[in-house]
């Protein structure tokens, strides 16, 4: 008969009814914003919009989900984690089921803008609850679980989204991104956790900007933002980069780089767990330099796909990993603002990558360069990590050496 060990019996179980409906409802709200990535900007080209309005329809979402972050993370931990989330579905519910009866480009930016807030209140909650459910000695594992969630998303629902808008219009991906957002919605009214314990009271209160801000997550918001640069560059430019280096469907990079990611996430999310985040964030910097460099140079659909797979282990690897290690520097009565510190680099970093790497192809004229160049932003990452890695462990032997 098999024996079982003490730590085996202390180990809590990850798999709860708590932890499968909020990474069902993240999955549900993924999926129905990633079908409007694609579709939104051509309905509003369709409508007469021009470039900079098309522009815009990104661009606003992002601004207004940056500014909300930090409120919302304040909000998680003064008014309570489920209050906040239902507020940020309802009011993403209901813009999207808005923009059916919107004609007019204006009227759309200005939705836009409204949807951005529902989503940095959503997601930012659906984080920090999610910190809350999953067993602090399995952070990693859970955050690498909880975020296939938004990798399947993110593979399958903007080719989704696209082929209904080609097949049935427009108004048709309305309706299911409404009715996505809607059972999301309905399926967090079943999520329980427990509360975390309140903040010890203090002589001295805390300065407006540490309520919104979480100083212990700013080094791993520092490192994801280093990260989300780079992807913003990705995401914006992937297509004409295709168009310059001969590729025509340059879809194969997101569907093996959310097929990396997928494999990946569970493997590193337990190597985090039991080895600590330099065994995951050092050689995932490195898989994504790789990537990079080798995405840079592809000329086929085959050396897209190469380029794809190692850069989706540095991506699969990194993102859930300092997710979790910020969750893990928090006092859990500061996991909302941790989380909302977090997701605010993450928006930060995909809104200057498209601009500042969009400004660096232009004047290099070539997107391949643009990417060779964003590689040294991964070797900042590197720098910057071991540097702090160093100096920690310095501090702890003069520490024991006492």
């Amino acid at each position: 008969m098999k024996s079982v060990s003490v730590s085996d019996k202390k180990r809590k179980p990850l798999w709860t009814k708590a932890f499968l409906i909020t990474s069902l409802s993240n999955l549900l709200l993924f999926f129905s914003f990633q079908m409007l990535i694609p579709t939104i900007p051509t309905h509003v080209s369709q409508l007469g919009g021009n470039d900079v309005q098309v522009g815009l329809v990104i661009g606003i979402f992002t601004i207004s989900s940056l500014l909300t972050r930090p409120f919302a993370g304040r909000a998680l931990d003064l008014l309570g984690r489920k209050h906040v989330l239902l507020v940020g579905l309802a009011i993403c519910t209901l813009t999207i089921a808005g923009y059916s009866y919107m004609a007019a480009v204006a009227l759309i930016l200005a939705a836009r803008f409204v949807h951005g807030i529902g989503w940095g209140l959503s997601t930012t909650s659906l984080g920090t609850v999610i910190a809350d459910i999953i067993p602090p000695e399995r952070r990693g594992e859970g955050m690498g679980y909880y975020g296939l969630s938004n990798t399947f998303a993110m593979a399958l629902a903007p080719l989704t989204g696209l082929w209904i808008m080609q097949t049935y219009g427009f108004p048709r991906v309305l309706l299911i991104s409404t009715c996505l957002a809607l059972l999301s919605l309905f399926s967090s009214l079943f999520i329980t956790y427990s509360k975390p314990l309140p903040p010890e009271k203090s002589a001295q209160p805390p300065k407006f900007t540490d309520r919104l801000w979480e100083r212990t997550a700013l080094l791993p918001s520092v490192l994801l933002l280093c990260t989300a640069i780079c992807y913003g560059g990705i995401v914006t430019f992937i297509t004409l980069f295709g168009h310059e280096a001969g590729i025509p469907n340059v879809g194969w990079f997101f569907l093996c780089n959310a097929s990396m990611v997928l494999i990946v996430r569970p493997i590193t999310g337990v190597l985090f767990d039991r080895k600590g985040p330099q065994w995951v964030l050092l050689p995932g910097a490195l898989f994504t330099i790789t990537g990079l460099l080798l995405l840079s140079y592809a000329h086929s659909e085959v050396s897209l796909a190469i380029s794809a797979l190692c850069y989706g282990v540095g991506f699969g690897s990194i993102q859930p990993a300092l997710q979790a290690w910020t969750i893990a520097r928090a006092a859990p009565n500061r996991r909302g603002a941790a989380n909302g510190t977090f997701f605010s680099a993450n928006d930060l970093g995909i809104g200057l990558g498209a601009m500042a790497l969009g400004a660096l192809a232009s004047v290099s004229g070539s997107y391949a360069v643009m990417y060779r160049c964003s590689t040294v932003l991964i070797v900042v990452f590197i720098l910057i990590y071991g540097w702090c890695y160093w100096h920690a462990r310095r501090s702890s032997a003069q520490w024991a050496q006492r």
